[in-house]
């Protein structure tokens, strides 16, 4: 066989290879129809082999003129988080699972941390925490109940964060049947996963029924 033969076999063998990764495009809307920034998507094949989970990262939390920021993060099992006072007062940091799997039993129990405020010429108080399981987790605050913050764990490469435009861009998705989800911080039950069929390039518009709340400025 020939060079150019072997070559050409070789195309021809992974083009069907190829074609089953697609990219696709979900646009995520809240209850008035416009775009829901800051949605988790999360896309499930229906079948096959689950692919190997993305490695862990390290990443800062502020808590900065009574916020968590940002205030939505996704990050893969097995990350380290560290929560910053910038606030010249003390705050807690109170990890839970979010929505209806804090009344799980079987649920991981959550964490908490003391972070003493900000006193001037000095390095802001810090302390880390480990995301070890899978899931969603609602922060709060122990002292000031407005502030709030969400991080979503994931154990797979197939979970966006949408943009200000309500849009995440997946790439790399089997083609075939698959089910979408949508989790949001304001979410209070998450929705029944969406049936899809992926196809090359694949764009969903997503309703939800998702009001979210007046962020400080």
């Amino acid at each position: 066989m020939t060079r150019s033969l072997t070559t050409a076999w070789l195309i021809a063998a992974l083009l069907p290879l190829a074609a089953q990764a697609a990219t696709v495009q979900v646009t995520v809307l809240g209850r008035d129809g416009k775009p829901l920034a800051d949605a988790v998507v999360v896309i499930e094949p229906g079948a096959g082999a689950k692919p190997a989970a993305p490695a862990p990262v390290s990443t800062v939390i502020n808590q900065q003129k009574m916020q968590f920021l940002p205030g939505t993060v996704v990050l893969p099992v097995g990350s380290k988080v560290t929560f910053t006072n910038h606030d010249s007062w003390e705050h807690h940091v109170r990890g839970t699972p979010a929505g209806l799997a804090s009344l799980n039993p079987g649920t991981q129990p959550g964490f908490e941390l003391r972070l003493d405020g900000k006193a001037e010429g000095k390095e802001p108080s810090s302390a880390d925490v480990t995301l070890t399981t899978a899931g969603a987790v609602q922060l709060g605050c122990h002292l000031h109940g407005s502030m709030r913050g969400f991080i979503f764990v994931t154990d797979s490469p197939w979970t966006l964060q949408t943009d200000a435009n309500g849009m995440a861009i997946v790439q790399g998705v089997p083609e075939g049947a698959a089910r979408v989800r949508v989790v949001h911080a304001d979410q209070l039950i998450e929705a029944p996963p969406v049936a899809v069929t992926i196809t090359p390039v694949t764009a969903l518009n997503l309703p939800t029924q998702v009001q979210p709340r007046r962020r400080r400025p």
